[in-house]
């Protein structure tokens, strides 16, 4: 499991080990690993050209000091200090000493960087908030126009460590070389998108308490899923009871079908118009007419892929004692009083647009502070919230660290992938695991069964339901 933790808690696990180390070791050990990073990415560091961006933080100081240890290999290395003033002054030292070239201020920084195999950024470190100032823009613009590698500093300058939220410019990073842990501004979008590839330099840091996110990996997803013993019959691996589908949408019900038979639990029922389309497609299906509280016993529920306005399919199922799933049009239906009121758990898998709508902001506000919104949405329903696009956030009330998912695709936003998403995630609940670990699971292996099914090219959702066992094949080995 990555974990990502707060600024406050990374000063907090700073200061303490700095307390007991002698004076620069903690920077030496962060310009070390950068600097090693760099010269990994450069190939031949004799001779290359290496532009630094330095503003007036410890980062700017990591940079320094980074930089005079690829001088002192033979790379041609310029300084560019955005506040000479206030530039580290054991870093500046170290790079003059090291035969390094300092320009100061950044009018005249344009030819540098243009010229540069690899930009190192370190204008400001975890603590900028609000957006970068004019004079760092202006070299974010100048970077647009550069063909060399830009490496950052802990995390790319203009992004919001702890939220993600990108306000303004921001520096788009090929790599960013982060110290101590993992930020969480590094794993959620948009920031996400400027942080490039990730490589962690482990500083030694004892981090109390709990992460801000947690982003599973294959293990930790594997020892989640179900597995069926000796003993096992399709009573005891779980049913799952799909109300979805309409006259108009009855795809929908097929597709959240097909990904509630991939998710590990022994029977999947359906209730809804759709029953036709259902059992033909899949005649293993218990299929039942009349409403949801009739059709036997269930260890979950799923509802609302399809359902256009039935809104009594959405209160019946909210009814039950059981955990329930509610997605698309149930979305819209569901009494937030009732989810509220709700003993058993409840997971709300909204897309953005959705949950803009859930909590009566536009959609631009959610994608920009994708966990803040998750994290609002599962306070104000009491309910875990699967927060759906290109990293996945699954978030529970009452706080906690939030799980974040990245293996998906862009080639998943297509029709009907939500409702294979919502099938396989809610059979994971009927098989047993918790809101929260479901969610984190069903969206891990719906992102890899993406990938999987296609393999750079365009694909249905259906190819999305077909692969999810190749992918948890490929987590479970």
């Amino acid at each position: 499991m990555r974990t990502a933790y707060s600024v406050e808690t990374v000063r907090a696990a700073e200061r303490e080990l700095m307390a007991r180390l002698p004076e620069g070791v903690l920077m030496q050990r962060a310009a070390a690993g950068l600097a090693a990073a760099c010269a990994e990415l450069l190939g031949r560091v004799y001779g290359s050209r290496v532009v630094l961006l330095v503003g007036s933080g410890d980062n700017g100081g990591d940079a320094l000091y980074a930089g005079a240890r690829l001088a002192r290999r033979g790379a041609g290395v310029t300084a560019v200090l955005l506040a000479p003033e206030r530039t580290h002054p054991g870093g500046l030292a170290a790079l003059n000493r090291a035969g390094g070239t300092v320009v100061r201020g950044p009018e005249t920084a344009g030819e540098p960087i243009r010229r540069a195999d690899l930009v190192v950024d370190g204008i400001v470190g975890i603590g900028g908030k609000g957006g970068l100032r004019p004079d760092a823009v202006s070299l974010v613009e100048v970077l647009g126009e550069t063909r060399a590698t830009v490496v950052a500093v802990d995390l790319p300058s203009g992004v919001e460590a702890d939220t993600g939220e990108v306000r303004g410019a921001a520096v788009r990073a090929d790599v960013t070389v982060t110290f101590g842990t993992h930020k969480p501004g590094l794993l959620v979008d948009p920031a996400r998108e400027y942080a490039g590839s990730v490589r962690l330099v482990d500083l030694g840091l004892s981090l109390p308490g709990e992460a801000e996110l947690e982003a599973p990996q294959h293990a930790d997803v594997a020892a989640l899923l179900p597995v069926p013993g000796a003993e096992s019959d399709k009573y005891r691996r779980g049913v799952v009871g799909i109300a979805a589908g309409s006259g108009r949408y009855p795809g929908a019900a097929v597709l959240a079908v097909a990904g509630a038979l991939r998710g590990g639990a022994g029977a999947v029922r359906y209730v809804g118009p759709a029953g036709d389309a259902v059992i033909a497609r899949f005649p293993e299906t218990l299929v039942s007419s009349g409403s949801p509280e009739r059709a036997g016993r269930v260890q979950a529920w799923v509802v609302g892929p399809g359902a256009g306005d039935d809104a009594d399919a959405v209160a019946a199922v909210l009814k039950a004692e059981v955990p329930v799933l509610v997605d698309a049009d149930g979305l819209r239906l569901a009494d937030r009083e009732v989810v509220r009121a709700r003993r058993a758990p409840t997971l709300l898998t909204p897309h953005a647009g959705e949950a803009a709508a859930l909590l009566g902001v536009s959609r631009d506000e959610v994608e920009s502070a994708r966990l803040t919104s998750a994290r609002e949405l599962a306070e104000r329903y009491g309910a875990t919230v699967l927060l759906k696009g290109s990293t996945t956030l699954v978030a529970s009330p009452g706080g906690g660290p939030v799980r974040v998912n990245s293996t998906g695709t862009g080639w998943l936003a297509t029709a009907g992938s939500g409702d294979v998403l919502s099938g396989l995630t809610g059979s994971l609940l009927a098989a047993g695991l918790d809101a929260l670990d479901a969610g984190s699971a069903g969206a891990y292996l719906h992102g890899l069964a993406g990938r999987l099914a296609a393999a750079g090219a365009p694909i249905g959702a259906h190819d999305v339901a077909e692969a999810v066992r190749e992918a948890w094949r490929n987590v479970t080995d």
